[in-house]
């Protein structure tokens, strides 16, 4: 009919999710595209690099379809260095044309693209030119600045910090639509950046639970290998541990099984779980001063000098000897530039009653060793001051308290007496730990009221019912508003 308007391009009934990083190592953008695919019943490509496996539930899932890109070759790290700022040039500009050419080509036109932020450059710019040729709607989901990152190893007054925070603003106000992370980083964006942005709290999924007395019994018997340490250095965890016992499924250092019982051991270790991306907005070092303070006090207060030698605790310890504070065991989980260092520092302490294990696993292993922890320890710091860690979300989910490094907007996450602690150094730390784990673990009263406030937490939050409620209807207003 005359004068009728016509819509040009008919909707696809799909979503692309783009992330310039590991998608396995990206756990909200997997979760978009799970909710994209469930709630919103849309086909979801996802355009990522590889390098660890996402979870199943995202690999098997009939309406996902994973697309990984080629990455920029890790062989040039030493001629990035000789030429570092030729390639601070030309590294974006070979993965701007890589990343263009998957969303422009490799895949079929989608209704909506969802790109994590950061990195900034160049996926911002180049999630915005496919919208453009592909008539879809561009939406920025913000974790954090992409400059503030860059200003760590550049510094805040570096010329590249300063392009690169032009263009991070002057693309991101050209998105249809954004989510952030934290009401103090949708204030940022509102008044120094003109942008309009809708929180989304992270959220656990419904994979990430308490786990069951057979699930961590189960998960300690597969990581056993990885609780021992090589022949020759022993430690409290250790100790007494022969090659029999690594692979005998009803003995581990926290459980033991008599027929089909499974029983926690009443002298066992306490499990302490911290995640990190061994990066500098991590101090590790508070992590490992503390566990020493802790060892040190430990020892003072059982009356116990330096010639008390390490193997002659260790044999009280596996001979059935309860003491009123716990060894503990800290699992250390991640990738990152930084881990070899801290493993060797790791290795130079003398300690009697603390033992520390780095190790990464599986997606679906991940959520479990969560589960079956007594306490995590979360050092995110945040180079902006206004994103919170995903990390302290997971082990919320799975009933965990936190003890984490206090900053900024970090008590939106984080009910200080009621969920967990916040500390500020390695000595308030060691204080914390001291206090939870006294009479551990029966009679430790403080930390069980922190369990407590987290189950209270985990019934009342989940993933699905969040983006049902903010994501949703803003993923839903911005396509139909670019097509109509």
């Amino acid at each position: 009919m005359a004068g009728e308007k016509k819509s040009p391009i008919r909707r696809r009934d799909r979503a692309a999710v783009v992330v310039l990083g590991d998608i396995g190592r990206s756990p909200r953008m997997q979760y978009h595209a799970l909710s994209l695919a469930r709630q919103a019943f849309l086909e979801v490509d996802i355009v990522a690099y590889g390098g660890s496996e996402p979870h199943t539930s995202v690999l098997e899932h009939p309406s996902i379809h994973i697309h990984k890109m080629p990455q920029w070759p890790t062989s040039a790290q030493s001629l990035q260095k000789i030429l570092r700022p030729l390639m601070l040039m030309l590294k974006p500009i070979v993965q701007f044309l890589v990343l263009l050419w998957y969303l422009c080509v490799k895949i079929p036109a989608p209704d909506v693209f969802i790109v994590q932020n950061p990195p900034s450059v160049p996926t911002l710019v180049g999630v915005k030119w496919a919208s453009w040729l592909r008539h879809s709607a561009f939406i920025v989901d913000w974790h954090n600045f992409g400059y503030t990152l860059l200003a760590l190893s550049l510094g805040r007054s570096s010329y590249f910090v300063s392009l690169y925070h032009w263009i991070e603003k002057r693309y991101g106000k050209m998105a249809h639509g954004s989510l952030c992370v934290t009401r103090a980083m949708q204030h940022e964006l509102a008044e120094n950046w003109g942008i309009k942005a809708t929180v989304l709290y992270d959220q656990p999924p419904e994979f990430f639970r308490p786990a069951s007395l057979e699930e961590k019994h189960k998960l300690f018997c597969r990581i056993s290998k990885s609780l021992s340490q090589p022949p020759g250095f022993q430690d409290c965890i250790s100790s007494g541990m022969t090659e029999s016992d690594n692979n005998d499924l009803n003995e581990t250092p926290f459980t033991t099984q008599l027929g089909t019982d499974i029983f926690l051991k009443q002298n066992g270790p306490a499990l302490i779980v911290s995640s990190t991306s061994w990066t500098p907005d991590e101090d590790f070092s508070i992590l490992l001063e503390a566990a020493l303070m802790y060892d040190r006090r430990v020892a003072a207060l059982l009356n116990e000098d330096d010639s008390t030698r390490d193997e002659v605790v260790w044999k009280e310890i596996y001979d059935g000897k309860q003491f009123s504070y716990p060894r503990l065991l800290f699992i250390i989980t991640g990738k990152g530039p930084e881990k070899e260092k801290y493993e060797q520092t790791i290795r130079k302490l003398s300690l009697k009653r603390v033992a520390f294990r780095t190790m990464w696993l599986s997606a679906e292993d991940y959520p479990l060793l969560l589960g079956s922890a007594d306490l995590g320890v979360c050092l995110h710091t945040s180079s902006s001051g206004l994103d919170l860690p995903m990390k302290v979300v997971d082990m919320f989910g799975c009933g965990l308290p936190v003890c984490a490094v206090s900053y900024s907007c970090i008590k939106e996450l984080v009910e200080v007496e009621k969920n967990g602690l916040l500390f500020s150094s390695s000595l308030e730390l060691a204080d914390e730990l001291m206090m939870l784990f006294k009479g551990f673990p029966e009679k430790c009263d403080a930390l069980k009221k922190l369990r407590m406030g987290v189950m209270e937490r985990v019934s009342s939050a989940r993933w699905a019912t969040e983006w049902e409620e903010y994501a949703k209807p803003l993923i839903s207003k911005v396509i139909s508003e670019n097509f109509s």
